[in-house]
């Protein structure tokens, strides 16, 4: 995976490489502590308001343009409802029944709609690699959002050669399904998913940082709204610590994580930095069972491994393509003849089997 890394000016370019997916991971973990203290809606609002300020004034800093026309801010406005207002209003909701790992893992599953969306859009190719991540992902997905016990019923009783289930109730299965968060963790995603596909359209129209500061602004708004409508008590019971990992969530896990992100895909390695959204996860999985004690069942490991394989695959998929494609090209027939020939002949100063040994001088390959 070729970065450009190295041409950086930034000191520490590898770790501010990965530092926003450090920091979104670990937003997860900060943000699933203060839950039992506070309430969702609340929660959410702090996380989007204070960040698009300061987004906002970054952008200000770095004389970005501010939007203008009504175009831009309709653009902005829906942006705003569906990543802002719903994405993190769902991931709040979901964070109060599930943990911060396993509800990474279902945000990050994301890349799974956009690639289908873009499909569908864009007609953007999805490929064999493509497609393969895709079945992997709605098996891990799958493991990970369905309740396990039935999934357990539904093992033992495909084993015995029933392929229905008794008392499926649709009903029941969508309750059961939002109840244990995992089904909101899916709709953040699918919010996060759509949002992906709606900043085509806004970056027509406005400056993709200016935009988000706003959207930022304008998503936490209802949040607020919402908070001061069917909430209560949202910050009595929240301690000097809580309010600690309130403003790391916000300050890091949003304003300073989307700049860096923002500031890598500006340099031209979109594709690549893409690639990495597979660390969030990781990252949030190992501070939730360090610092919550978070513990997954095997099924749901299993589940987490393939979910994180299909994100590879999908990000990773033109590569891979192009990977496949050069190794079977590396040996053609004429040149396999030409080495089964050569093998027969005197071999001449500066080749072994017929082939130069001049291959310092081919160029490194580079990946997209």
């Amino acid at each position: 995976m070729h970065l450009k890394i190295t041409e950086s000016r930034l000191p520490f370019a590898p770790l501010l490489l990965i530092a926003p997916f450090f920091l979104w991971g670990t937003a997860m973990v900060a943000m699933k502590g203060v839950s039992p203290h506070t309430t969702p809606f609340f929660m959410a609002g702090v996380r989007l308001v204070p960040a698009g300020v300061m987004v906002l004034i970054a952008a200000a800093s770095m004389g970005r343009p501010q939007p203008k026309g009504w175009g831009a801010w309709l653009w902005i406005l829906l942006f705003a409802i569906v990543d802002g207002a719903l994405f993190q209003g769902f991931l709040a909701q979901g964070l109060m029944r599930t943990g911060a790992g396993l509800g990474s893992v279902m945000i990050d599953s994301q890349p799974l709609a956009v690639a289908l969306m873009a499909l569908w859009l864009f007609g953007e190719k999805i490929g064999l690699w493509g497609w393969l991540g895709l079945a992997i992902g709605v098996l891990g997905i799958s493991l990970l959002g369905l309740p396990e016990e039935w999934i357990l019923a539904a093992v033992q009783t495909i084993g015995q050669g029933h392929w229905a289930l008794d008392d499926f109730s649709v009903i029941n299965f969508v309750l059961n399904l939002f109840d244990n968060g995992q089904g909101l963790m899916l709709l953040a995603a699918l919010s996060m998913a759509v949002g992906t596909v709606l900043v085509r359209y806004v970056c027509r129209y406005a400056d993709p940082v200016s935009a988000t500061g706003w959207h930022m602004i304008l998503g936490g708004l209802p949040l607020f709204w919402l908070s001061s409508q069917l909430e209560s008590d949202q910050w009595i019971n929240l301690s000097v610590s809580n309010w600690t990992a309130l403003a790391y969530s916000t300050i890091f896990g949003s304003a300073i994580a989307y700049g860096l992100f923002f500031y890598f895909a500006s340099s031209g390695s979109l594709t690549s930095l893409s690639s990495l959204t597979f660390l969030t996860p990781v990252f949030a999985l190992l501070f939730g069972n360090l610092f919550l004690s978070e513990i997954l069942s095997p099924l749901q490991w299993l589940g987490v491994s393939l979910t994180l394989v299909s994100i590879y695959l999908i990000n990773q998929r033109e590569v891979l393509t192009e990977r496949l494609k050069r190794s079977s090209e590396e040996v053609s027939p004429d040149q396999s003849g030409a080495v089964q020939n050569s093998s027969l002949s005197p071999q001449s100063d500066g080749e072994v089997a017929g082939v130069p040994l001049t291959v310092a001088e081919t160029e490194p390959e580079r990946l997209p």
